[in-house]
């Protein structure tokens, strides 16, 4: 099985650490990643969404061509999911949908912490449209924009976690990390707060075998 990862935005690191992440949930599949040139070095809000589809959508007859199995958009706004998936050969999800679907299946009640607050409406807006708005208590902002939430310091640890912490006293049964980049910082965050944590980039990488599984 090929999966490839699509990154929306166009810094090469983040791709590097989703590929990764997911080799390692998935090590008996072929996980491909590949970074969106056009797209701006992070997606924060709908317009940064809304520029990074038109490279999205020239990179599937590439993935045509290298018999992609099923495609991922790696970014947790789910970017050009209704586009790609209308236009690509094969099914097509989004680390944030998988997320959200674990969520709403292993605990019943989830919330998610993500980056700044312009992302929030457009969560909450993707949550809706999947039906799952009713298991999901809220949708938290911390404020940490995505590449500082990607290189990780100490300061940025400290402030998911007091989110994510926050989310838990509110009732969340688990928390959904809501961006990409905090993909390696879940084993320490989880040792801070003790709050069971999905991550979009591992959920997907198994959701993504068991659709293959149940079409083939």
């Amino acid at each position: 099985m090929r999966i490839l990862y699509i990154n929306p935005n166009s810094t090469a690191s983040m791709t590097d650490q989703i590929v990764g992440i997911a080799r390692a949930a998935l090590p008996d599949a072929e996980i491909v990643g590949w970074t969106n040139a056009e797209g701006p070095p992070a997606i924060e809000g709908p317009e940064d969404g809304a520029h990074a589809v038109i490279g999205l959508k020239k990179l599937l007859p590439e993935a045509k061509g290298i018999g992609a199995d099923l495609i991922v958009i790696a970014c947790f706004d789910d970017t050009g999911l209704e586009e790609l998936r209308a236009a690509a050969h094969c099914p097509v999800i989004g680390i944030g949908q998988a997320a959200y679907v674990i969520g709403a299946l292993a605990f019943g009640a989830f919330s998610v912490v993500t980056t700044l607050p312009v992302s929030v409406p457009v969560l909450e807006e993707n949550i809706a449209q999947y039906g799952l708005a009713g298991a999901c208590i809220a949708v938290r902002a911390s404020g940490v924009p995505v590449l500082a939430v990607e290189e990780g310091s100490e300061p940025v640890r400290a402030r998911l976690s007091e989110e994510i912490a926050e989310a838990g006293k509110e009732g969340a049964r688990a928390v959904a990390m809501g961006c990409a980049g905090m993909s390696h910082l879940r084993a320490d965050l989880f040792e801070r707060t003790r709050v069971p944590l999905i991550d979009g980039v591992i959920a997907s990488a198994h959701l993504a075998r068991a659709i293959r599984a149940t079409l083939n």
